[in-house]
């Protein structure tokens, strides 16, 4: 597939609307403005979007985000041929009906002329995000999945605004009553759908409420491979059973049932958390497990991911497609033992949609501080990526200069190694709000 598409998929060039892609719209006289696109790439759906601005028959605009060239519109007929930075362009052939533009489009590579790429959409108009009267969702699950798919049935329909109470189940598929209910490897509650987000967009998850719903957890005894020199594998050779721990809810402590009489009186205090949290990813890519992390969010693993957080997610799909898991009890920075204290939870969640933001990956906002996160197999390049995050977050909200954003770096950054048990390490970057307090924030 051409690195043009690509790019723009994995851009997320898609605006934010709150129409439903199979909504109708009434007969248009005028084709200005943004549409979802819904394009066929050889059997696999892409969203992308298109900006138009019409001039009695001359439109101009952007398709894909690159820009017009040429556009035109005449007794419903449209023609468009867009170019991008390095040449390609796209000629669309399209007609409007009944508010609905459908097409087709040649994309074509000046480096290999001979071959051009062929592709059907339809598009039809955003509409600006609704929000109307929150409402409050009790929803017992009674299916979980495995995969952060796009192809999974959503569980519920939610509004911008609305609270959604639920549970989960344990990392293992054992539910709050200790029955096995799915297969392990952090079984999502979900996904729900948003009304009116759409790919471009960016998904707040408010999380409300995180309670243990029994009385215990389950851990192991053993220090991942990725935090071991040598001489400690040796040591910890004999590592890796399971320890059941007490969850005391009345006390607000964890302990490890059992115990010998060095850890007779250890006690950990409660600080639940979601391990997991996601937004389903792109068609394109091929659905990854609920034990992988990226941009899209996923087993994050992070500690500070509990009551009171909030979680920015990229939209990549019409509704978003929520999903939350693997909740755990009590975790120590980077999950050292492969587990934390995993149980199911009693989770009390509401969510928003910011439009047309393009946000690329994660973030997290506590009350105290704002948080990016770094996922790589490399400890190394995940700082780096927290670090680059960070960077933006700043640059887009204040509008700091290259100067300015790494005076602020240096000053306010804390660093924390968030996982090392899962594929990716994480590392979190954070700055206390208070840091900020003297900085003005830009509107757009």
């Amino acid at each position: 597939m051409r690195q043009k598409v690509i790019a723009v998929v994995m851009q997320c060039v898609c605006v934010a609307s709150g129409l439903a892609l199979g909504q109708q719209v009434g007969p248009e006289t005028d084709v200005s403005g943004n549409w979802i696109m819904s394009a066929d790439f050889f059997g696999t759906t892409m969203y992308l979007r298109m900006e138009l601005k019409q001039d009695g028959d001359k439109l101009s605009g952007t398709y894909t985000g690159d820009k017009l060239t040429r556009g035109t519109v005449s007794a419903g007929a449209i023609r468009l041929l867009a170019t991008s930075d390095d040449g390609t362009t796209s000629d669309v052939n399209a007609t409007i009906k009944d508010g609905v533009i459908t097409g087709s489009v040649i994309e074509a590579d000046p480096k290999d002329m001979d071959h051009p790429m062929k592709y059907t959409f339809t598009a039809r108009r955003a509409m600006p995000l609704q929000h109307g009267v929150p409402k409050r969702h009790e929803f017992t699950p009674t299916v979980f999945y495995r995969q952060f798919s796009p192809d999974n049935k959503p569980v519920l329909t939610i509004a911008p605004g609305d609270r959604v109470h639920t549970t989960t189940v344990d990392a293992g598929g054992t539910d709050e009553k200790g029955v096995r209910r799915v297969l392990g490897g952090n079984p999502q509650t979900g996904p729900f759908y948003i009304e009116g987000a759409q790919p471009g967009d960016t998904l707040v998850v408010h999380i409300l409420k995180l309670r243990p719903n029994r009385d215990y957890a389950v851990s192991d005894d053993s220090v991942d491979e990725s935090a071991m020199n040598s001489d400690l594998a040796v040591m910890m050779k004999d590592g890796g059973k399971t320890v059941r721990w007490h969850i005391d809810v009345a006390k607000g402590v964890a302990y490890p049932e059992g115990a010998g009489t060095d850890l007779a009186n250890y006690t950990v205090p409660l600080r639940p958390m979601l391990g997991c949290i996601a937004t389903a990813v792109r068609p394109m890519q091929a659905p990854p497990s609920t034990g992988d992390s990226g941009g899209w969010g996923g087993n994050m693993d992070f500690n500070e991911i509990g009551e009171g957080a909030t979680v920015y997610l990229p939209v990549a799909n019409p509704g978003a497609l929520l999903y939350l898991g693997d909740a755990h009890a009590e975790q120590g920075d980077g999950e050292l033992n492969g587990n934390a204290l995993e149980t199911s939870m009693d989770v009390e969640f509401s969510v928003d949609v910011i439009p047309r933001t393009h946000l690329s990956d994660r973030r997290i906002e506590t009350s105290t501080h704002i948080i990016t996160m770094g996922l790589s197999a490399s400890l190394d390049d995940a700082l780096k990526g927290a670090t680059e995050g960070m960077a933006k977050w700043l640059n887009e909200d204040y509008k700091l200069t290259p100067s300015e954003t790494a005076q602020v770096l240096g000053t306010a950054a804390e660093y924390k190694v968030s996982e090392v048990a899962d594929r990716n390490s994480g590392v979190v970057l954070k700055i206390d709000k208070n840091r900020l307090m003297g900085l003005v924030k830009k509107t757009k």
